[in-house]
């Protein structure tokens, strides 16, 4: 099982009441659970509690030193570990302090899952991305709502130049709770994926283009202007959002409907 503060906040709770732990060490202990401070970083362990997911390291402009002592504080509290925009640095030093933990070199992506992590994912979430290119922005937001609890399906390099290739895979997407768009260039098929299901989509524009694109402008803007309804966009290159935020979509229909 992934670790529970609940069950630490209780295990603690006991521990002072059986004076194994003395009043100061008790306060102490509490509140480190609600933020702790070692400096450069003040890491949210009490988001867990709030969000039900612990706080994700944004690893980029941070030292692998710095990653790797906010990664071991997370730890403490949590076996579900993210880091983004990382490098083979970083994945290198945190491996040898800590086990389990793996890394999607072209998406910038380190993590660590529970043991039993897999044993009860929940179906729903659909990843489409347009172009090879797009890959490790798509691969980003699958292991965040992986790591979330959800089986995944990724269905890539479908884009707009080839809609036939995207039109195959029409019952998955008509089956989905929610889709993750993500596409560079033109931006055009999240648009173009909104007006055939009737599920949220969540479109990524990626930083992937020739000059005009303007590194994910282009494609952002046609995003934000699409006339297609039920399309929300994140910012560019921000598979983590996506994936976040159509984990928390399907996560709430599980939740209200009891699917499995």
């Amino acid at each position: 099982m992934d670790n529970n503060l609940d069950d630490i906040i209780e295990n603690l709770l006991n521990s002072f009441k059986e004076e194994k732990i003395s009043k100061e060490n008790f306060k102490s202990a509490v509140k480190d659970i609600y933020f702790e401070d070692i400096g450069f970083a003040k890491i949210d362990h009490h988001r867990k509690l709030r969000r039900g997911f612990p706080e994700v390291i944004f690893g980029a402009n941070k030292s692998p030193q710095q990653i790797l002592e906010i990664a071991m504080k997370i730890l403490k509290y949590s076996q579900t570990l993210i880091i983004t925009k990382a490098s083979m640095d970083a994945f290198n030093l945190l491996r040898q302090n800590a086990q389990n933990v793996y890394f999607i070199e072209e998406a910038g992506i380190i993590y660590s899952k529970s043991m039993d992590h897999d044993s009860q994912l929940k179906d729903g979430i659909v990843i489409v991305c347009a172009g090879t290119s797009d890959i490790p922005i798509a691969d980003e937001a699958y292991v965040t709502s992986y790591l979330m609890g959800n089986n995944v399906k990724k269905i890539y390099d479908v884009g707009v130049a080839g809609i036939h290739r995207l039109l195959s895979f029409k019952n998955e997407l008509l089956n989905a709770n929610v889709i993750i768009a993500v596409a560079g260039m033109e931006g055009a098929l999240p648009g173009l994926v909104s007006s055939l299901v009737d599920c949220p989509v969540i479109g990524v524009p990626t930083s992937i283009g020739y000059g005009t694109g303007f590194k994910g402008i282009s494609s952002l803007l046609t995003m934000l202007n699409s006339c297609s309804p039920g399309l929300a966009v994140v910012n560019i290159d921000n598979g983590f959002g996506a994936g976040y935020m159509a984990g928390v979509i399907n996560n709430k229909i599980h939740d209200k409907t009891g699917k499995k």
